[in-house]
């Protein structure tokens, strides 16, 4: 089976499944971003950053060039939570391991461009994950750090 060719879902269900799954403003993104925003940080979302390439960031703080992606377990393929589909086995193994050299590919050509890439995982907490990217975010910036409390 060829990269384009998209198999049939394997079930309605699946099919369901596939279709209310959204790409953006996922639960773990905007529990992240209320943190953030509650700490007193300013930034875009779902933003191109690289000119040239269809990549969008989830989290852009464009003045400290931090670039933040929270990447969904299944999606990603997350060592602690990865699943291998059953149906259509061969498609999604090549779709998996495509999205994760993307996904490798972006961090390269960010970081070249002087970017900072922190990519949080949809399962990891959403306050240490935000303490983490605050304090990215103000070191970067030369910010004494602010209390989030």
């Amino acid at each position: 089976m060829n990269r384009l060719s998209r198999p049939a879902a394997s079930s309605a269900e699946a099919l369901k499944r596939m279709q209310v799954t959204r790409r953006r403003d996922t639960d773990p993104e905007i529990a992240v971003r209320r943190l953030l925003h509650a700490a007193g940080l300013r930034f875009r979302v779902d933003q191109a950053v690289l000119p040239g390439i269809r990549r969008r960031v989830d989290i852009v703080f464009a003045h400290a060039r931090v670039a933040v992606f929270i990447d969904g377990c299944f999606w990603h393929c997350c060592p602690k939570h990865r699943t291998h589909p059953k149906a259509n086995a061969n498609w999604w193994a090549e779709k998996l391991r495509t999205n994760q050299v993307r996904d490798r590919d972006t961090n390269r050509r960010l970081a070249a461009a002087g970017w900072r890439v922190e990519r949080i995982w949809e399962h990891e907490d959403p306050m240490r994950a935000a303490a983490r990217v605050a304090s990215i975010v103000r070191a970067r910036l030369g910010s004494p750090r602010r209390s989030t409390e």
